[in-house]
C-alpha cells in the first residue's frame, strides 16, 4: 500500500513539473492582427475602456488574441463606479474611445478595422 501511494504521489509531482515546464517553454502565437495592433500602438492611438463595457469587450475580440498588444487604459474603479483621473483628463465620455495622436480625430462606440486603419494610418494586414 506505501508503495502504491508512494507512486501516485510521484507521478502527481511529474506531471506538475512537466505542466510548469510546458507553460514556460511554449511560446504564444502570434495573433493575426499583432502588426496592425502594435502599429497602432507605435503610432499613439490609444483605445479608452472599461472593463464592464460590452461594446469594449467586443473590440477586444474583434483583435482576437492580438488584444494583448493594443494600447488600452482601463478608465473604470475597480467597483465600477466611478472613472480613473488619467480618462477624467482627457475627457472621455464614453466607451470605447480612440484617440489618435497624428490627428485630432476621436472615435466612439464600436468601429470596424478598417475604420480604425483609416483614421491611425495603420495598414490591415
Amino acid at each position: 500500500m506505501k508503495k502504491g501511494v508512494l507512486i501516485f504521489w510521484l507521478i502527481i509531482v511529474v506531471l506538475i513539473v512537466v505542466g510548469v515546464g510546458a507553460s514556460v517553454f511554449v511560446k504564444e502565437k502570434p495573433g493575426q492582427l499583432d502588426t496592425f495592433a502594435q502599429c497602432l500602438k507605435d503610432k499613439g492611438a490609444i483605445f479608452y475602456g472599461a472593463f464592464w463595457c460590452p461594446h469594449c469587450q467586443a473590440t477586444k475580440a474583434m483583435f482576437g488574441g492580438s488584444a494583448r498588444l493594443l494600447p488600452y487604459v482601463e478608465c473604470s474603479t475597480p467597483n465600477g463606479q466611478g472613472q480613473l483621473q488619467i480618462c477624467k483628463d482627457k475627457s472621455v465620455q464614453q466607451y470605447p474611445t480612440w484617440t489618435f495622436a497624428n490627428s485630432t480625430t476621436t472615435l466612439t462606440g464600436e468601429r470596424t478595422l478598417q475604420e480604425l486603419s483609416q483614421a491611425s494610418g495603420c495598414p490591415l494586414p
